[in-house]
């Protein structure tokens, strides 16, 4: 018998299952993906004739110098974001979401260019959606199994 202020042995977020392995393949694909924009980032402000593209043809009229300011700071949000995330943290897990809301939305907008990448890119969103907002506190806890 509990008290009113213990928790129930039986309480449904004191579990940990299989899903934190989705978490840590989440947060360890954010890792990756911010390192690529911050590198991308770096080659924009330093060189920016890298580029096949010249600047002219892009579809929104940018200098690539402060294309590449942009890539390398959002690529450094998301590697934090990322170990945040395998860290268990709260703020990691909803800036997690919108990440890959953003990133569901922008496949969505080049499904037609590249069908099958943005199919795939919209369904690893989806299970990372699903992972950190259902299963999320499970890597909290499997950190620290004593709360």
């Amino acid at each position: 018998m509990t008290t009113v202020n213990e928790p129930a042995e039986d309480s449904w977020d004191e579990a940990v299952t299989g899903w934190t392995g989705w978490i840590a393949f989440a947060s360890t694909m954010l890792i990756l993906i911010g390192t690529f924009h911050a590198l991308e980032g770096l080659v924009g402000l330093f060189r920016d004739g890298y580029f096949v593209a010249p600047k002219d043809s892009l579809l929104v009229k940018v200098d690539y110098t402060a294309w590449g300011a942009v890539h390398l700071v959002l690529g450094l949000v998301a590697i934090g974001v990322g170990i945040g995330m395998a860290l268990g943290q709260l703020w990691a897990r909803i800036l997690g979401v919108v990440f890959a809301l953003v990133s569901a939305v922008v496949n969505l907008a080049f499904l037609n260019a590249y069908p099958v990448w943005s199919i795939l890119l919209i369904s690893f969103d989806v299970i990372v959606i699903w992972a950190l907002t259902v299963h999320g506190a499970e890597m909290k806890l499997r950190r620290n199994p004593t709360m």
